[in-house]
């Protein structure tokens, strides 16, 4: 597959990618890494982002996070292995995603969020789902490939 856009290779859009990937950084210090990288891959692969699922992928495990884990992110309702955040979390993340799909995200989900993280780390959940919404659709929209994806290629 051949990328429609290139980027990077026009200064302006560069900066301005790199501009937003600076507001991700408001998470890294309430949220735990390897919760971000579930909620993150668990978006991309409902939105169909090969680019994002793969550079997750990556750098979950470069992280730490087990492989096999990683493997039922997709199932992760079904899955025993997720902690009661982490289901929260990737539960507030579909959710969000799908919006469409359930009028926003339900009290209920919100709710169940909120008995697991606090105002801050709420925020700063939020602040990552909704950033990786973007990437997926500038890569979706724009057809990058994906593949080729090296942890802290883009740090």
């Amino acid at each position: 597959m051949t990328a429609r856009l290139d980027f990077l290779a026009q200064p302006a859009i560069a900066t301005h990618i790199k501009r937003v990937a600076s507001a991700s950084m408001v998470a890294d210090s309430v949220l735990p890494n390897a919760l971000q990288e579930l909620c993150r891959l668990r978006a991309s692969q409902i939105n169909g982002c090969g680019v994002c699922t793969d550079m997750h992928v990556k750098e979950a495990i470069h992280a730490g996070e087990d492989a096999h884990r990683l493997h039922l992110v997709a199932a992760w309702r079904e899955a025993n292995c997720f902690t009661d955040p982490e289901r929260a979390a990737l539960e507030l993340t579909e959710y969000a995603t799908r919006m469409a799909d359930a009028a926003g995200v339900p009290d209920d989900v919100w709710l169940n969020a909120s008995k697991h993280f606090d105002e801050e780390q709420l925020a700063a959940l939020v602040f990552v789902i909704a950033i990786i919404q973007f990437y997926n659709r500038l890569n979706v929209i724009t057809r990058q490939p994906a593949g080729d994806y090296e942890p802290g290629q883009w740090s």
